[in-house]
């Protein structure tokens, strides 16, 4: 008996689990006492690498540190001892403190890892082991890292199933995963720009390195770079086999959510890997950033950018996208809800100023607007942003003139900082205004000076459906040829982009029935927001503006009032987009069209008061009062 007793109490500590799957751990850095510089950093991103294929252990993430780093008063690039790791760890009621070292042994290394409970102070896990040559610290990485999670109590199953070594899941040349490290911790702070260098370094050192590919094309992609991004998250996508299972799960996503635009196989992709990982938030902000909004399906979109905020409370995009899909749900109260509770956290980003100017926009909110405009005044990646969203509102008032200067200075903020995609789409936006508001000759030279920047899909499209109304439809069709050949399977280019610009071929031919019948495959995704909204801020509801302007050229009153009432009935989607203030000069047509004079009256009135500042000599204006003036 005393013999069993001895031997259980020996093997207990070592089979009990020591951490649960809703603990958390703070990852410390590595203490590097060879003098060797290379160690620095990248011993701690090799191990959050190795930790991150856990589907059991979770790290607290780079911005929650940072955040909670400003709340203890320390700088953002202090360097994370284990005694401070500690503080944060209490802070942030985790469970464990992991940290490391690597010191020199003769000519050899000894590469030590420790767990403490944050919470007692016992040692969950501890060990050390030789290393005989510096090219073999990564696999003993691996190894540790690997010993580490079975100790605390993940299952021998999960380890095996999804434990890439470290060399095959990153990268085997320390110097390139060295210059990775440093591109996430700049992110975390100076922001994406600042990354791509690190990035770029990471690859040029192994161009091999799938996941830095990846990264980079996240960071382009973010910044409005779009085709840099295609081309990076493809490459990640040719050498996926050279990632850990986390990781080929956000390269397959990122690159059917970016590269070839199928959001459905991007869907399937996010569902699986959350299923895999249910303690990542990375799937979940997909679907609410760039999938379910493409298809429509706000609802979900903001369900999973609820799930995005609650797995990483400091992420401040997730409170952006639950702003921005309770917008497109017309949820005014909850969209401001989503700027408070990231304010309470004091999380700050671009995309919340702008949630909260476009929640000031929609309450008629002056003041609102204006302090947001001067809270971005000299800030780079806002100050632009916040230009365009002006510029929006002027163009909704009929301010053309002043909104085309807006759009200008917009362009010239993005061009400076090298985002010539960023520009182009500012253009474009430009293009369609004037097209969208009568005036051809303007439209024509402002989309061909949008493509002369940049030819995205989304630069693409908008010039194309520019030209398209201007009545330059030998060049529109160019345009939607090769973007149909060159994105087969974008569902934003299918189901969006093509039937829209080719329902105003239609009606140029003066074909409306062709119209209505091309514009039918649209329908299952209508009230979706297009990839263009994202890069382009434009093309929201745009296929059922087409369909009603069909139905109005095939002298089809009431199936006309049916859509331009449906863009009416969905402020949140449309924001400022202008198109939401023709819909009521177009629905006064519908109406006329039927002979209801009273609510055509009423829909012009609503028309006229919401432009009585406008500029006078916009055509589609000298025209809304002609047709005003008969019905009196």
């Amino acid at each position: 008996m005393v013999l069993i007793l001895s031997v259980g109490a020996y093997i207990y500590p070592y089979r009990a689990p020591k951490l649960t799957d809703k603990d958390t751990i703070v990852l410390a850095d590595f203490l590097n006492t060879t003098g060797d510089p290379v160690f620095d950093g990248t011993l701690r991103q090799g191990m959050a690498v190795q930790l991150e294929q856990s589907p059991f252990l979770s790290l607290i993430s780079e911005e929650r540190i940072l955040h909670t780093l400003s709340l203890m008063g320390q700088s953002p690039d202090a360097r994370l001892t284990p005694e401070l790791a500690h503080e944060i760890c209490e802070r942030t009621a985790s469970a464990a403190v992991l940290d490391g070292s690597i010191a020199n042994l003769g000519s050899q290394y000894v590469l030590g890892l420790r767990a403490k409970n944050c919470r007692t102070g016992d040692i969950l896990h501890e060990e050390q082991v030789e290393v005989p040559r510096k090219e073999d610290v990564l696999n003993a990485l691996t190894q540790i890292a690997s010993k580490f999670r079975t100790r605390v109590g993940e299952s021998l199953v999960t380890v095996e199933k999804h434990d890439t070594p470290l060399a095959e899941a990153t990268t085997p040349s320390l110097a390139a995963l060295k210059a990775y490290s440093m591109g996430w911790k700049v992110v975390a702070s100076p922001g994406g720009d600042a990354a791509i260098p690190f990035f770029k370094h990471a690859v040029e050192i192994d161009p091999k390195f799938a996941i830095a590919y990846a990264s980079l094309g996240l960071m382009y992609g973010s910044s409005g770079e779009t085709e840099l991004g295609t081309e990076n998250i493809r490459k990640a996508y040719e050498l996926r086999d050279r990632a850990s299972d986390n990781e080929k799960f956000f390269i397959t996503a990122y690159y059917d959510g970016r590269a070839t635009g199928n959001q459905k196989k991007a869907q399937q992709t996010c569902e699986a890997w959350a299923q895999a990982y249910p303690r990542e938030w990375k799937p979940h902000s997909f679907l609410a950033g760039f999938i379910y909004p493409v298809l429509g399906e706000h609802e979900k979109a903001a369900e999973e950018a609820q799930e995005t905020i609650e797995l990483a409370p400091d992420f401040g995009v997730g409170y952006a996208l639950l702003g921005s899909n309770s917008l497109s749900l017309d949820r005014l109260g909850a969209a401001e809800d989503a700027a408070r509770r990231a304010s309470e956290r004091k999380i700050e980003i671009p995309l919340l100023a702008l949630l909260r100017y476009d929640v000031a926009f929609l309450k008629g909110d002056i003041g609102g607007m204006q302090r947001e405009v001067a809270a971005a005044r000299g800030k780079s990646g806002v100050e632009e942003l916040i230009s365009d969203h002006q510029a929006f509102a002027l163009a909704y008032a009929g301010h053309l003139q002043e909104a085309t200067k807006m759009l200008r200075r917009a362009s010239d903020l993005a061009q400076q900082a090298a985002h010539r995609e960023k520009a182009a789409g500012f253009e474009t936006r430009a293009a369609l205004w004037e097209a969208f508001y009568g005036n051809a000759p303007a439209a024509k030279p402002a989309a061909m000076a949008a493509l002369a920047l940049a030819k995205n899909r989304e630069v693409q499209y908008g010039a194309a459906l520019a030209l398209a109304i201007a009545g330059d439809s030998s060049q529109a069709q160019r345009l939607t040829n090769d973007l149909e050949s060159s994105f087969p399977e974008d569902t934003s280019v299918k189901f969006n982009y093509l039937p829209t610009v080719r329902a105003f071929l239609a009606l140029n031919h003066g074909d409306p029935a062709k119209a209505i019948e091309i514009l039918q495959v649209a329908v299952p995704y209508e009230l979706g927001q297009p990839r263009s909204t994202q890069t382009g801020f434009f093309g929201a509801l745009y296929p059922i503006y087409a369909r009603g302007q069909a139905y109005l050229a095939a002298r089809q009153g009431a199936d006309a009032t049916r859509e331009f009432q449906k863009i009416l009935d969905h402020s949140g989607i449309m924001v400022g987009d202008p198109i939401s203030v023709l819909a009521h000069l177009q629905l006064g047509r519908a109406y006329a069209m039927q002979g209801d004079t009273a609510r055509a009256k009423a829909a012009y009135q609503d028309f006229l008061a919401l432009w009585k500042d406008a500029d006078p000599d916009i055509p589609v204006l000298k025209q809304a009062k002609a047709e005003y003036a008969k019905l009196q």
